[in-house]
């Protein structure tokens, strides 16, 4: 369904200005968290690609990460100046802190409750110390889980789960990731549940006492 789903959102942050705002927030995180050498961002769930396009219009060198091989190659073909690979979030094929930042829009809502902590912990592993990750899903009062059989008049076998910004939370600060900031969004236009936004990072170093410092204090 491919396709369709691309056809259907080709730029599905458009006319969004709380999830814009976000996505600039994480780009200045980002960018004060960079090293030497601008570390690259990563897209994860990059679908048609307009995410990566906005980060990559920002100033942040970026690639996109998708599990379907035919969205990736729509990516490509709709946005050929960019790079997009085909994986798996489960499973990052990426050396460790080499991120400068992981964006990760309405792309968990497909993983199982149980491989959130791996997810998780593979996110921490590939981050500098002190990159960002901003989060988009599904939100609701509580857990949930549906399974579709069918879309745009196609036959599938797709998972979703919906969680609460709580439960999500708890899963990255378990990871070793701090939180900067929660938002949920009530419901827009035709959707039906409401949107909750995490922007988290991987814990910095702390900074090394001053002498003058470290003898005043004895």
């Amino acid at each position: 369904m491919a396709e369709a789903y691309a056809a259907e959102h080709p730029d599905s942050l458009a006319g969004r200005p709380l999830e814009l705002a976000l996505l600039t927030a994480f780009v200045e995180l980002a960018r004060a968290a960079g090293t030497a050498g601008r570390p690259p961002v990563a897209d994860i769930g990059s679908g048609p690609g307009y995410v990566t396009a906005r980060l990559h219009e920002a100033g942040l060198p970026v690639f996109g990460v998708d599990a379907s091989p035919r969205m990736v190659a729509l990516a490509r073909r709709a946005h050929p100046e960019l790079r997009f690979h085909v994986g798996s979030m489960t499973a990052l094929d990426l050396p460790e802190e080499t991120l400068g930042g992981i964006v990760a829009l309405y792309s968990i809502i497909h993983v199982p409750d149980d491989h959130l902590p791996s997810v998780f912990a593979g996110f921490r592993r590939v981050l500098l110390p002190g990159a960002p990750v901003l989060l988009g899903f599904q939100s609701g009062d509580e857990d949930g889980h549906q399974r579709l059989t069918e879309r745009y008049g196609k036959e599938i076998s797709l998972d979703y789960h919906w969680r609460t910004p709580d439960t999500v939370a708890g899963h990255l600060e378990a990871a070793g990731l701090e939180m900067y900031a929660r938002v949920l969004r009530a419901p827009q236009g035709e959707e039906k549940m409401p949107r909750a936004f995490l922007l988290a990072r991987r814990p910095a170093p702390a900074p090394p006492a001053l002498f003058g410092q470290a003898v005043a204090a004895r």
